[in-house]
């Protein structure tokens, strides 16, 4: 599977009597490299911007909502400052693995308190960071008007 550009891989919920199931069979588990949590305790928190040139890496929101922006990046040591910003939200009521190929800049805020992703990389650590860029989370969008 070569993604060209980030999409959604929709999943669903399957509730009975002994509870309820989020799925997304859809998601591909064998480029996987690593995995990690990131916890929001309100929506005021700001994670923005870092990208890779090399790694992909898959977003699921298994605890509340999360807006995640995403933004191709033209230039990794001058970009320009008028980028497209490409908008995606996840929620724990609406499964579904946002998948971001190689070339990408995320930013992600929680728009419910209490909220978790799970962040899926098909790079080892050192890799990762060897190929981690950041950018000044002012750039490209204005977090507080949203």
């Amino acid at each position: 599977m070569h993604m060209e550009k980030p999409e959604i891989i929709e999943g669903g919920l399957h509730a009975d009597e002994r509870g309820s199931v989020a799925f997304v069979n859809g998601f591909d588990l064998k480029k996987i490299r690593r995995f990690y949590t990131i916890s929001h305790p309100d929506i005021s928190v700001v994670r923005a911007w870092q990208g890779h040139k090399e790694e992909a890496k898959w977003f699921f929101c298994s605890k509340g909502a999360f807006n995640i922006l995403l933004v191709k990046i033209d230039n990794w040591k001058n970009p320009s400052d008028d980028l497209n910003v490409m908008t995606f939200q996840l929620s724990e009521n609406k499964p579904g693995v946002l998948a971001v190929p190689p070339g990408y800049a995320n930013g992600f805020k929680a728009i419910e308190a209490d909220s978790t992703l799970l962040v899926f990389s098909d790079k080892d650590l050192e890799s990762s960071i060897n190929d981690d860029f950041r950018f000044d989370k002012n750039l490209w969008y204005n977090w507080k008007t949203r």
